[in-house]
């Protein structure tokens, strides 16, 4: 019998041809990663293959009336149109010109790249007893408030600590702690 095939398997039996295709996988599985998307970079997420950013990573949408398709191509159906410029969606996969991404309420799509920007933004999200959100002079509950902030607001990220983004909303600047907005990683320092 040759060496390179297991003990008491014959040429060509169904066990040999298993025992193979198991070789196969097992080589396919211990090579490494299929793409450069799973290729994890020194931040712990996962690398973009197009881009060579993090994924998933937030962006915000450029202009209004931006479709959202079923697939990566002008081929593929549309699904939504957001009507919102600074809109936050998080992106979740590329290809090629396409970037899959998730937006607050979890629809996921494919956007054309030349309609999302590296602008960050933040959506405000729904308050549990009152709807509305403090915004505040500075990055404490104790600090004087702003402005009040209605939820489905979208604010300027200018930069964010570990609890606290500082933002600005039309002429308003201030602080919302984090968990009260959607754009943002809760271990996301932004600067």
């Amino acid at each position: 019998m040759s060496g390179s095939r297991p003990e008491g398997v014959e040429s060509g039996s169904v066990l040999g041809r298993i025992s193979v295709i198991a070789l196969l996988v097992l080589h396919a599985v211990l090579a490494g990663p299929a793409s450069a998307e799973e290729v994890t970079g020194s931040t712990g997420r996962n690398i973009g293959p197009v881009t060579k950013q993090p994924i998933p990573r937030f962006v915000s949408l450029k202009p209004s009336d931006t479709p959202m398709r079923e697939g990566p191509s002008k081929d593929h159906r549309i699904r939504w149109i957001f009507k919102r410029e600074g809109l936050p969606v998080e992106v979740i996969a590329e290809h090629e010109q396409w970037r899959r991404v998730r937006d607050s309420e979890s629809t996921e799509g494919w956007i054309y790249f030349g309609r999302l920007s590296n602008r960050r933004t933040v959506i405000v999200l729904a308050g549990k007893e009152r709807p509305e959100r403090e915004l505040y002079a500075r990055d404490s509950e104790n600090s004087g408030v702003v402005a009040r902030l209605q939820p489905g607001v979208i604010a300027n990220v200018e930069s964010c600590s570990l609890d606290w983004c500082e933002v600005t909303v039309d002429s308003f600047k201030g602080f919302v702690k984090k968990t009260s907005v959607w754009g943002v990683y809760p271990e996301e320092r932004v600067k």
